[in-house]
């Protein structure tokens, strides 16, 4: 192969190339970058008329002379009428997928912003993927694709389109690895798309809400109810937090003699510390909930040191026939805000913790108007109490609903 048409691409060029397709650097090597931004190194070939690719290594981990190094590797073993594919594999085991979905949760957990949504992709890639895993990864095709999204697709399509996603992240990064090679079997556009149903999809925000004037009626329900559940969505509602919020909340996050639920910036979905000004029943419920002795979680499980199931507020509505859901309960406060009450907007959006969309307006709000949002709390609880009675002591962690 001619020296001249090696060595195409310099560094710096390499690396500011943002335009999705190949970019030869010369001599079969090539600067892969898809649709999306991801990089990746390959060597490409013709031997028997037939064109074969080879990943080499994803961009941001294989140096552009790395890259050259290994594709002169690759020419030396054709130059010797050798099959590059043929040899690599005699060097190298193909790893199973179930070791590549681990390497790959393993390798960004560091850019991830909790250990929660680590613990999702580990969950859903070995429970419902089981199927996929003592395979090679290089055998993976578009049916065993399908035989683990099609029931969960009818199911629990939500779910199944996230594991969809991640499998074809885990197949990418095993392509960039060499590891396979040609089309992503769980690709969406123009492949699985022509396979599954689309999902129907709620428009953002569109949670099934309880109307603010049923509110009073529906709080003396839920006050009589004895279960940590029913403590837990009480709580959730005067809170105006996300249920996972709430399900994540420890003691140690709770200053009793401030009475102030400080939720750190992990387990905040903008990424920022978020401080929450408890009502008078908000602290009822944080004392009721103290009576029980248990350490760690604000509402336990029946495990030890494990928090109220993700489930337990959503089936204690089923049990009420409330058929609503528990993030619903964020819309209903924010219209009892908007049309009954006179507190501005931005004390209304940062007690639901919204991000301010406009950059000027945030750049100059340095506070989290605090004092006003504790009126504002004080006033929703007061709201919800119309019509509730007497107070309520939680029973034993095992009841988690009723």
């Amino acid at each position: 192969m001619a020296r001249r048409t090696l060595n195409k691409l310099s560094a710096t060029q390499s690396a500011k190339i943002t335009k999705p397709g190949r970019h030869s650097d010369g001599g079969g090597l090539y600067l892969f970058i898809d649709p999306h931004g991801r990089r990746r190194w390959i060597f490409m070939y013709t031997r028997d008329g037939k064109r074969t690719e080879l990943g080499l290594g994803g961009g941001r981990d294989l140096s552009l002379a790395n890259a050259r190094a290994e594709a002169a590797k690759l020419r030396e073993i054709l130059a010797t009428g050798g099959d590059p594919k043929t040899e690599r594999a005699k060097d190298e085991r193909i790893p199973t997928f179930g070791e590549c979905a681990d390497a790959y949760v393993e390798a960004m957990k560091p850019s991830w912003r909790n250990a929660k949504h680590a613990a999702q992709w580990t969950m859903t890639l070995t429970k419902y993927a089981k199927p996929m895993r003592g395979k090679p990864v290089n055998a993976i095709g578009t049916q065993d694709v399908l035989d683990v999204l099609q029931a969960l697709w009818k199911r629990t399509p939500e779910t199944a389109e996230r594991l969809r996603g991640r499998i074809e992240n885990v197949l990418d990064a095993a392509k960039a690895k060499g590891h396979r090679s040609g089309e992503n079997p769980a690709r969406w556009r123009g492949h699985l798309d022509q396979l599954l149903p689309k999902r129907q999809r709620l428009s953002r925000g569109h949670h099934a809400a309880l109307p603010y004037d049923a509110m009073p009626d529906f709080m003396a329900d839920l006050r009589v109810r004895s279960a940590v559940a029913a403590r837990a969505l009480e709580f959730t509602i005067l809170t105006a937090a996300r249920s996972g919020e709430v399900l994540g909340a420890q003691w140690d996050e709770i200053d009793t003699e401030k009475k102030v639920w400080a939720i750190p910036a992990e387990r905040m979905k903008a990424g920022r510390e978020h401080r929450v000004p408890l009502s008078p029943r908000a602290m009822e419920i944080v004392a009721a909930m103290s009576k029980l002795g248990t350490e760690g979680y604000l509402f336990p499980g029946p495990k030890p040191k494990k928090p109220l199931s993700s489930m337990a507020m959503a089936m204690l509505l089923r049990r009420m026939k409330a058929e609503i859901t528990v993030h619903g309960f964020r819309s209903t406060f924010r219209d009892w805000a908007s049309e009954t009450t006179g507190f501005p907007h931005e004390v209304c959006e940062m007690a639901l913790a919204h991000t301010i969309g406009n950059k000027a307006e945030a750049a100059y709000r340095r506070g989290d108007l605090f004092d006003k949002r504790r009126k504002l709390m004080e006033a929703w609880a007061g709201y919800c109490a119309k019509k509730a009675g007497a107070k309520v002591v939680p029973l034993h962690p095992a009841r988690q609903a009723a």
